[in-house]
């Protein structure tokens, strides 16, 4: 979520299982469901929730214009229309009778403060880039604005607002289901967001539970709302994210029934999930993908050197290997920046041979770069120890020690937020996991966020102004074919840069217990309304 970034398990301070942390219990319509999850990064707030731990819970909590059924399909909920004739000027009407969980009415002003909020540079959310496409947007967001409201964005009355952007955006409307544009209450502006973010407010499928509902670093629990309105009511009493130091531990207490769903199987277990769970084993293409960040940033990784050296570490990985014997098949292997199962994925992109297994280019390349500036050191790739990392890292920096003849190794770090911090604030010192995984169903949301220069998720500050021309272009597309051949152009780009190193996307793994019926989204997350316990 982007969500930025993807199939991070859960954190705790120490193995746990549901039964001794308070797990959910019940059947029928008021089951509490527990899931496995991870601990936010920051305050549950949606315009700075960017990382798959929070993104989840604040989606939970919080609905926007759309709502996405398990597959993906955008279907109106908060908003009564949303209608434009040309892809850059929207007229929004916003369904009369919602609330959010304090009883103040969901109005357009919740819409327009919120999103004007989350592109204030003052305010600094890192979900600030997705709203770079409104009018106006430059003025708030620059390093000392000079006005705090976009001038995109227009109240027309308590249930309408309107929408203008700089020019056509074809994936605009698609997004508005998305996180950083969901509404805010009054109350957010009132006492700020670092409060609010620990006890939030929102107008979602579920509401905070009451007492000690988040529990860092242990579980956060999350109710029913019974005042919702959305078209995906909830068929469970409420969800308990649980947060594992260990994805084994985890699927143990789903076999042992402690725990209702768990999104992620541990590698440990890809060969005999199948058998163990029978037919509780959920498997479906998602759209997830897993890569290597390298901060242009760090020494040796910036200029034509770094080019050459990304270049190289890309050649030196055989992703066919490591999806077969590590992942039993469950990945497969990068052919570009998205993943399979999106809209407009093409695996035939000129360059995307950089993606393919060839040591003596590998070498050749590596040497090129040692002739700019000599290698030393070694070669790291930090990495959350809760996500079942280690066995995949571990054979990658074998392949590259074996291959460039350089030390490579792991870089543990005990939680997904630990490293998210170290990212997002660039004081980290090596290389890191990292991922994507859909917010909405968009191969340019796989791309936009993550590589347009300055973009909130764009972890290794690349910037090139050709790809980000190219990228515009299929924003600005009227239709999609189009659209997908213009994001082919931007991507072949991206193959020369290699931003971060693409390694594979995903056939989702996940389980459910007995008695329970779950559906993993098409983004590789429990559709979590859609839980029943019989």
């Amino acid at each position: 979520m982007g969500a930025a970034l993807v199939a991070a398990v859960a954190i705790s301070l120490s193995a746990c299982s549901t039964s001794d942390s308070g797990g959910g219990g019940g059947t029928g319509a008021d089951a509490i469901i527990t899931v496995n999850g991870t601990e936010p990064q920051n305050g549950l707030v949606t315009t700075n929730t960017n990382e798959n731990g929070g993104g989840r819970v604040v989606d939970a909590l919080f609905t926007g214009l759309y709502a996405y059924k398990a597959d993906g399909t955008p279907e109106l909920a908060n908003a009564e229309s949303v209608d434009t004739k040309d892809n850059q000027n929207y007229t929004i009407h916003l369904k009369k009778d919602w609330t959010f969980t304090d009883g103040t009415p969901v109005k357009a002003q919740n819409y327009v403060k919120a999103w004007n909020f989350g592109a204030d540079s003052t305010n600094a959310q890192l979900q600030q880039s997705f709203f770079a496409p409104i009018e106006g947007y430059e003025a708030v967001a620059g390093e000392k604005p000079t006005t705090h409201e976009m001038s995109g964005l227009k109240v027309v009355d308590d249930y309408t607002f309107t929408v203008k952007l700089t020019q056509p955006n074809i994936d605009f409307k698609l997004g508005l289901g998305f996180t950083p544009f969901k509404p805010l209450p009054d109350v957010f502006f009132t006492e700020g967001a670092e409060k609010f973010g620990q006890n939030p407010v929102g107008n979602g499928a579920y509401k905070l539970a009451d007492g000690n509902a988040w529990e860092h670093n242990v579980k956060l629990n999350v109710v029913k709302n019974p005042d919702y309105k959305g078209p995906d009511q909830p068929k469970n009493g409420g969800i308990s994210f649980v947060f594992y130091s260990s994805l084994d531990t985890a699927y143990s207490d789903l076999q042992a029934g402690n725990l209702d769903v768990l999104d992620t199987i541990p590698p440990s277990a890809f060969k005999t999930f199948e058998k163990d769970l029978g037919d509780r084993a959920l498997k479906t293409p998602t759209a997830q993908n897993q890569q290597i960040g390298i901060g242009e940033y760090l020494p040796h990784f910036g200029g034509e050197e770094g080019k050459l050296r990304r270049q190289a570490l890309s050649l030196a990985i055989n992703r066919d290997e490591i999806t077969k014997t590590i992942f039993d098949g469950l990945r497969n292997p990068a052919k570009d920046f998205s993943a399979k199962s999106l809209p407009g994925y093409d695996a035939g992109l000129p360059g995307s041979e950089v993606l393919g297994f060839d040591a003596a280019k590998a070498k050749e390349l590596w040497a090129k770069a040692d002739a700019i500036s000599k290698w030393s050191g070694s070669f790291q790739i930090a990495y959350n120890s809760d996500g079942g990392h280690q066995e995949w890292i571990d054979a990658v920096c074998n392949q590259i020690k074996n291959t460039l003849g350089i030390d490579a190794h792991g870089a543990p770090a005990p939680t997904f937020k630990q490293i998210r911090d170290q990212v997002t604030q660039r004081t980290i010192k090596t290389a890191f996991r990292s991922g994507w995984q859909g917010d909405y169903p968009s191969i340019l949301e796989f791309l936009q966020p993550q590589f347009i220069t300055g973009a909130g998720a764009n972890d290794e500050d690349y910037t090139n102004p050709a790809f980000d021309k190219k990228l515009n272009e299929a924003l600005a597309a009227t239709d999609p074919a189009t659209s997908y051949k213009l994001t082919a152009q931007a991507q072949a780009i991206l193959l020369k840069d290699l931003p971060v190193l693409p390694l594979w996307d995903y056939t989702n793994a996940a389980g459910e217990a007995e008695g329970v019926t779950a559906e993993i989204g098409w983004q590789g997350l429990p559709y979590y309304t859609g839980i029943a316990k019989s």
